[in-house]
């Protein structure tokens, strides 16, 4: 009886690793590309220049890892890695709180819209952060979930974001730390753009 124990919590731990794993599927974030980027400020360059150099580690999506070392990092984990990478600026480890880091400073405008010709987004510069909702269940009130760095416009004019995700990528599916293409959910989808700001401290 023991033995079978055993055997069991053996079989539901493998179980548990196969279902989380995912092979990394990435891209690098192309800098040459971006239509704007010559005339980015400095420190705006200076992240996406960091964000460029994580991208073309192949990293995977791991939930609660921050350390490139170990493979794989998950969204926040990105963010709060380059910030501190670049700059020890005193940043919340979760996108949740990441959210209220940028409200309590002021740095939030929020978005309702599904274009991006809507005024809301007439604030919205390379190196703002993005969020989301609906990505996961959550009781988090609001229930952000997700965060993402802005890269700006490809040279095509297309918007582009960075970050650890799964998403498109000229028209290929992507995993893990990599530049995406930045569109927004329908109203028939879950997950909701609500959110975007500019990095206290650093970026405004």
């Amino acid at each position: 009886m023991q033995r079978i124990g055993y055997l069991f919590i053996i079989l539901f731990v493998s179980l548990s690793i196969a279902s989380c794993a995912h092979r990394a599927i990435t891209q690098p974030v192309p800098i040459a590309y971006l239509a704007h980027y010559r005339n980015d400020p400095e420190n705006v360059k200076q992240v996406i220049s960091k964000a460029s150099a994580l991208s073309k580690e192949h990293l995977g999506y791991q939930f609660g890892s921050d350390n490139p070392a170990t493979g794989a990092m998950d969204c926040s984990g990105v963010i709060y890695y380059l910030l501190k990478e670049i700059k020890d600026i005193s940043i919340p480890r979760d996108s949740y709180q990441m959210y209220f880091w940028l409200l309590r400073n002021g740095k939030i405008h929020y978005v309702t819209n599904e274009h991006f010709n809507s005024y809301q987004f007439h604030a919205l510069r390379p190196g703002d952060l993005l969020f989301w909702t609906g990505t996961f269940q959550t009781n988090r009130r609001p229930p952000i979930t997700h965060v993402m760095l802005y890269l700006g416009k490809n040279k095509k004019g297309e918007p582009l974001m960075f970050g650890s995700s799964n998403g498109i990528y000229k028209n290929k599916e992507i995993f893990g730390v990599s530049v995406f293409n930045f569109t927004l959910p329908t109203k028939y989808e879950r997950d909701r753009l609500v959110a975007y700001g500019c990095i206290p401290g650093f970026t405004c």
